[in-house]
């Protein structure tokens, strides 16, 4: 039976509040954002253009911002706030352990 793990993605340090960034965990592309020292991992591709939402995207609080056609999504669930996104994406777990980021992908 396998059993999920959580991987190492980024130190603390590494990712400022308010800021966000693509990382590729375990073959996927992950956005990882800092929401007030929270961290928090959503698919990295928008479902509307599949453009990054961790490169290319800004972070408004809770809210990711494409910015290719300006889709928004909810970073701490995944949820679509506005289109033209058609669906979410989804959202992993984290937790910060020594000060190292880590994420559980299934």
């Amino acid at each position: 039976m396998y059993m999920e793990e959580y991987t190492f993605v980024s130190l603390v340090t590494e990712l400022p509040a308010g800021s966000m960034r693509t990382y590729s965990v375990r073959g996927r592309q992950i956005a990882l954002a800092n929401v007030d020292g929270n961290f928090f991992a959503v698919d990295d591709i928008c479902t509307h253009e599949h453009c990054s939402l961790g490169s290319d995207g800004a972070l408004d609080g809770n809210v990711v911002i494409c910015g290719c056609h300006g889709a928004q999504y909810d970073v701490m669930t995944g949820e679509v706030l506005a289109p033209p996104a058609p669906r979410s994406v989804s959202s992993y777990e984290t937790k910060v352990e020594d000060g190292k980021v880590m994420v559980k992908i299934p």
